[in-house]
This record gives C-alpha cells, structure tokens and sequence, in this order.
C-alpha cells in the first residue's frame, strides 16, 4: 500500500506561446514514474524560481498563481489518502486514473450480447443448434427494443441493471410483446446468461437477478393414443407424398427422434445393439447427449421400405425426410383424413413415444429417459404424469391391497 509520492513544478521551454511565456508543469513522481500535467498557468521565464519552485516575489500575480499551485499540490496528496482509505493499491496506473478523474472504460449491454451471439454462431453444428442461436438472436431484439420502449435509449451500461430493469423487462415481454408465461421466462433466462458473463468477466459486483424468481408452468404435451396411432397407420393415402410424411412421423412414435434428428440420419447410426439386434446410436442435435434406441419391427420396415429411394442412395440418408414446415403442412391434411381432431405436428411423434409407445407399456421411466436422451430425469416424468391409463393401473394395484387387506381381516374374525 505504501507508495513514494513527490511533486515539483518547473516550467516548459518547449512549449513557449506568442508572448514568450512559458507553461507551469506540474511533474508528480509514484514509485519513480513520472506524471506531467499542465497547470494551465503561463509566466515569463525570468519571474520564476528554480529552487522554490514558485513565482518569485510578492506580486498580485505571484501570489495568486502561488496559492493556486499550492492547491493542486495539495491534490496530489488527496488522492494518495483516498486511495489509502478505499483500501486500493497505490501505483501508477490507480493514482493516474483517480487524480485525472478516468473510470474503467463503460461496459455496454448490447456489444457484450452481440459478441456472446457471435461466439455461439462461430460454434453452431458444434456445440450449438441453429435454433438456439435464433433464440439468442430473438432475445437480442427484444432487449432492444425494450430498451427503446422503456428508456428511449439504444443501449446501457450494465451497471445500470437491476432488478427493477429485469421485473420491467418481463413486464414488456408479457405486455407489449404478448408472451406467455413460459416464453417470457426463457427470454428472461437467455438475458441472465449475458449477466451471469458479465458477473464471471468482474465487470458486475451485484447480480441484478438475485431476488428475482420465475417458474415454467408445465405444459400438457399433446400425443396421440393407441386407437389415433393405429388409425394413422391402418389408413391407406392415394397420394405419395401423404404416404411418406405418414412412415416418417410414425417412424418417429417407434424411435422417439426429433425431426432434426430424423433428417440426420444415415447408415451409419445403425448398429448391432447389446442384444445383438439393430439400435440407433445417435447424439440428439438439441442438447448433444446419446440417445440408443432398440429398432422396433414397424421402425425396421419403414427403413427398409425407402431404403432404395433416390434421396437416400444419393445423399446418404437414412430415410427421404422432407423439410419440417412441409411435413408439419400435410401432417395436418393426415390428422383430417383421419378424423383426428388433434393439431397434428412432427414433435408429436416424440411425445407419442414416450406416453402410448411406452410408458403406457410398462417400459421403466428411466429407460425411456435414456432413448429420449433426456438429461434429467424430471423431465421424462412429465410425460408419466399425463397418463390416465397409468393412473388406473397403479389404483386397481391399490384396490387388490385393499381388497387382500379386507379379507384378513375377515378371516381373522372368523378364527377368533
């Protein structure tokens, strides 16, 4: 903490002016570092003294110029006992920033979150999916434009941030933007990601999430039952394109695959399993965790039905998926052939899976976690809780232990 600290004032030759004066100095020396700053004062060579450092004489001039050197001296020593007093290291760079007034350069909100966008493109196909880099991107213009709405600025310092900023972003989500309750939370998330670098960077002392609390309502996940999948499968299409859609959706409700995961697929997923039966071996693109899933019999024959197509013998694929937003279109036209009053999509297919493919079956939750590459198990419970067929079953096994309970009982009774 200690420091050497001196001051001298001496005048600049170098910098005489058109009247042939000369600049005061001020020359300020920590640890054997010089500082030299203007005092903004010009005098004639001749009126000044070397060996004080001052104006010689007693002049009106002298005096005044004198006092105010006195002054700015007196600074000096200012800021060495502030610095001293807020417990910082006295050295050059610190004493320089503190007496000359500089602040560590203004950390702004949207070049730090453009910058963490940028990285996260740079990884995309690697660490991340397309999608979540649209996510990020669509939080990005939010903030924006919240920012605007709010503030009517472009941009902030971080410093500024806090929790009446976070409570008033998710207000303007709900509000203006009209987002529900879950999408508004997982805005708010991808911001406190941005926060929580700035907090590891040293660049935030105080998080401005810490009394903040937001909860995801679950959300009833749609899936088709036994007689609509049976229904989807036993129906004969007239047209091609309808017929295709439907073996890769229901290819999906015997493998559990995401469309992306789905579109992924080559020969080179498939391989013999532990039982020595084919399995799919595949990172799912979301969260990059490993999914393995025994082929089923009907996943094995749509696999071997377009085996030979086209799109597959071309592009190695394993099977001639179309892009999301057509099957999504004419899986609608399916749910309407099949009098099926669902709003059919490809993630259904998913869901199915798991509750009547199953679940429903008698499949162990954690085994369907694992094919689901799920990384959490709470999250496959989600899809146990939705299960009347399974809610019926564990209370007919509550009945019997009632019923086996009574009859004790009775015979009890009867030999006493």
């Amino acid at each position: 903490m200690n420091a050497k600290i001196t001051v001298l004032f001496y005048l600049r030759k170098s910098k005489v002016n058109a009247q042939g004066q000369m600049p005061i100095y001020q020359r300020i020396t920590i640890n054997g570092q010089r500082l030299d700053i203007s005092s903004g004062f010009f005098i004639q060579e001749d009126k000044w003294s070397k060996e004080t450092s001052k104006i010689k004489g007693n002049s009106e001039e002298a005096r005044i110029i004198n006092s105010q050197l006195e002054m700015i001296k007196a600074q000096v020593y200012e800021t060495q006992k502030k610095l001293f007093m807020n417990q910082t290291e006295i050295n050059f760079e610190n004493f320089k920033n503190e007496f000359l007034g500089k602040k560590e350069r203004e950390r702004m909100l949207i070049p730090i979150f453009v910058e963490h966008n940028r990285k996260i493109k740079e990884l995309v196909g690697h660490e991340y999916a397309a999608g979540t880099l649209e996510r990020y991107e669509t939080s990005l213009k939010h903030t924006k434009e919240f920012l605007f709405w709010k503030y009517n600025i472009s941009d902030i310092n971080i410093d500024k941030i806090d929790h009446a900023f976070i409570t008033e972003y998710e207000f303007y989500l709900r509000s203006v933007r009209k987002c529900a309750n879950n999408t508004a939370v997982k805005y708010i998330k991808n911001f406190h990601k941005i926060i929580n670098q700035c907090l590891a960077n040293g660049w935030l002392q105080k998080d401005p999430f810490v009394n903040y609390k937001a909860k995801i309502k679950e959300v009833v996940r749609e899936f088709l039952t036994e007689k609509e999948l049976e229904e989807i499968i036993n129906k004969q299409f007239t047209t091609e394109r309808l017929e295709l859609v439907r073996d890769i959706f229901i290819f999906s409700c015997f493998t559990s695959l995401a469309y992306i995961d789905v579109q992924q697929l080559t020969t080179d997923n498939i391989a013999l399993g532990i039982d020595g039966d084919k399995w799919i071996f595949k990172n799912r693109q979301k969260t990059d965790t490993a999914s393995k899933i025994p082929l089923l019999p009907t996943a094995q024959k749509i696999i071997s039905k377009y085996e030979n197509h086209p799109i597959c013998v071309n592009e190695n694929r394993l099977l001639p998926i179309l892009s999301n937003q057509k099957m999504n279109a004419y899986l609608k036209e399916i749910a309407d052939v099949c009098g099926i009053k669902k709003d059919l999509t490809f993630h259904i297919a998913r869901h199915t899976f798991a509750t009547t493919v199953t679940l429903s079956n008698g499949v162990p939750l954690e085994t369907v976690s694992k094919m689901l590459g799920h990384t959490n198990l709470k999250t496959t419970q989600h899809y146990a809780k939705i299960l009347d067929k399974k809610i019926s079953e564990d209370m007919i096994v509550l009945k019997d232990k009632f019923s086996l309970f009574k009859n004790i009982n009775k015979t009890a009774n009867n030999i006493s």
